[in-house]
């Protein structure tokens, strides 16, 4: 027997029993006669104790022990004498009479603690050791009930659970697709899904009226904190309801996920029109957890001789409460450098700050009287102590700008506050951008995403303009501005699938080869539906009130698609490329 029980179920209540545990070194303590070994496995940490006077050979035994040695060990439960209170074993410890080595271990590159010294990419290539710090293994059982509650939700709301395949054909959702060579079909090539979209389509013409699943999918675009090339997500699709019947289904099953997960009882979630959203925050995603929204100034900044505002399509201000006193101007030029960053890209940053003895500074204070200030001050809600910033450009752009701003006061000024959550569904959404490079419609979401029923006649005949301004069935759930979830009512109707094909550019001929099979569908009797996916990875970082979805992932690869541990990718042989019919030559790998 390896053990009787584990290194964190013992208590006071076992004091004299003899038991048998077995786990990893985390660290040992030689005091003296007496050597300390805290013994570690997922459950927790248990000290041992080996005394030099009672046995001295195990003892010495005990202090040959690396950190990390798997080993066995037995002996009697006993009160601690300097007792532990922030550890649940801490009353206790076991006086050892037998210790077998399992296993010895190098010193760990990194320290294996709640606090680690590794870097990301140490951590990750040897991932193994990483996975056994408490943080991570609390994390990735944290994920494991999560996906535990999800389907217990919605099998309890009459869902079925289909998987869907992982070898597809390529079609086009925004984002590049991992092709897989087919040996069976020579210069022939799989796709791995970025989303199970057309099969749960299908499933809904099949008459399976309420799907979800927990899918990998697979996305080859450039990585950041919170995206990886396979994600998971929780992928439904419901027949013969309506969005909000649809919302409603989602938001119970979000509440639920808090409430069980975390003893936090959200209230309604809020519906946000995408055009509200980007006129108060810059973003179809919004983080409602403070205020800060943006009031436009375009009118109120005019002809005043000052050309930036005069020439400027778009003039927006946010208030920063409490700033005038505490900013400085060293504070205002970090702040400035900030915005002019490329990844920003302003040309500069205004101010207009109302100190407390009831005085103006502003930098453009030589083009505008302290009146026309303070006017721009009171239609943003502002107050003594407080500063106005503003920006100035093409709306689309400035928007963006000023909800980073927006997002880095936030975060300087302690207003996101990770154990509050502010869900809320963003909903109308445009159905098509135009890109002018390409002269073409793309689709604001993906293809199959139905226009509202009272623009279907608009996207049928209507002009170039009319289709500019189609709204879609569309929502996004966000919580904390981040996108958790999106979906969508789906066209269901074979002529006005077409049409929205048409719309994105494809031929009659590229529309039947690509989803000819889905039109297919439609002539026989397809049912009005629609779905919704979460990011499942992004819903464990944001109910954990964290930014990166790595440590929410057993394996991660890096930011540059790289599967440190087993160094993936990696070249193949010749051999295999020729099976494959690819005519290549393994690239050699450069020396790092």
């Amino acid at each position: 027997m390896y053990r009787s029980h584990n290194c964190g179920e013992l208590r006071m209540s076992h004091q004299g029993q003899e038991v048998t545990l077995s786990g990893w070194v985390q660290k040992t303590r030689n005091l003296g006669g007496l050597t300390f070994v805290d013994l570690r496995d997922r459950y927790g940490i248990t000290q041992l104790v080996f005394n030099m006077d009672t046995d001295a050979e195990l003892t010495e035994k005990a202090r040959k022990l690396g950190r990390e040695f798997v080993i066995k060990a037995t002996g009697l439960v006993a009160e601690r004498g300097s007792k532990n209170p922030n550890r649940p074993t801490g009353d206790i410890e076991i006086n050892v009479t037998t210790l077998d080595i399992l296993n010895p271990a190098k010193t760990p590159p990194f320290t294996i603690e709640e606090e680690t010294d590794g870097g990301d990419d140490l951590r990750m290539k040897y991932r193994y050791l990483d996975l056994r710090r408490a943080p991570l293994q609390r994390n990735l059982f944290f994920r494991s009930k999560l996906a535990i509650e999800t389907r217990k939700y919605l099998a309890d709301q009459g869902f079925i659970e289909v998987e869907t395949p992982n070898l597809i054909k390529s079609t086009p959702e925004g984002a590049r697709d991992f092709v897989v060579p087919s040996r069976m079909n020579p210069g022939e090539f799989y796709a791995l899904p970025q989303s199970p979209q057309t099969f749960k389509q299908i499933l809904m013409v099949g008459g399976f009226d309420k799907y979800f699943q927990i899918v990998k999918c697979f996305r080859d675009e450039d990585l950041r904190a919170d995206r990886q090339p396979e994600f998971t997500q929780i992928d439904c699709e419901m027949s013969f309801l309506t969005r909000d019947e649809i919302l409603a289904t989602f938001e119970g099953l979000t509440k639920n996920l808090f409430k069980e997960m975390l003893n936090v009882e959200l209230e309604d979630f809020p519906k946000m029109a995408y055009d509200e959203a980007m006129e108060r925050y810059g973003s179809d995603k919004p983080d409602t957890r403070f205020g800060m929204e943006f009031v436009e100034l375009t009118k109120e900044s005019r002809g005043k001789d000052f050309p930036v505002f005069d020439n400027a399509e778009y003039v927006v201000g946010i208030c920063a409460q409490g700033t005038a006193e505490t900013y400085s101007n060293k504070d205002l030029k970090k702040l400035t450098e900030w915005l002019q960053r490329p990844q920003i890209g302003c040309k500069g940053l205004v101010y207009v700050k109302w100190n407390n003895d009831d005085t103006i500074k502003s930098t453009v204070g030589k083009f505008y009287s302290d009146d026309d200030l303070k006017g721009w001050l009171s239609k943003a809600g502002a107050e003594k102590g407080d500063t106005l910033f503003v920006l100035c450009g093409e709306k689309e752009k400035t928007q963006k700008q000023m909800n980073e701003l927006r997002l880095e006061l936030g975060r300087k000024l302690g207003l996101m506050d990770p154990k509050v959550f502010k869900p809320l569904w963003v909903v109308d959404f445009p159905l098509l951008e135009w890109d002018e490079e390409s002269e073409r419609f793309h689709a604001m979401h993906h293809p199959f995403t139905s226009p509202k029923v009272d623009e279907i006649p608009n996207m049928m005949n209507g002009d170039h303009e009319a289709m500019k301004r189609l709204k879609a069935d569309a929502y996004d759930l966000v919580i904390n501005g981040v996108e958790i979830g999106g979906g969508s009512i789906r066209i269901h109707d074979k002529e006005l699938q077409s049409k929205n094909f048409k719309l994105l550019g494809f031929t009659e001929e590229e529309a039947e080869a690509q989803f000819g099979f889905l039109l297919g569908a439609f002539e026989y009797g397809a049912p009005p539906h629609g779905g919704i996916a979460f990011g499942f990875d992004r819903l464990n970082a944001v109910m954990n009130g964290v930014d990166s979805i790595r440590d929410f992932i057993a394996f991660p690869k890096n930011n540059s698609g790289r599967d440190m541990m087993i160094d993936a990718p990696s070249p193949v042989d010749e051999e295999q490329l020729n099976e494959l019919y690819l005519d290549l030559k393994p690239i050699e790998k450069e020396e790092s």
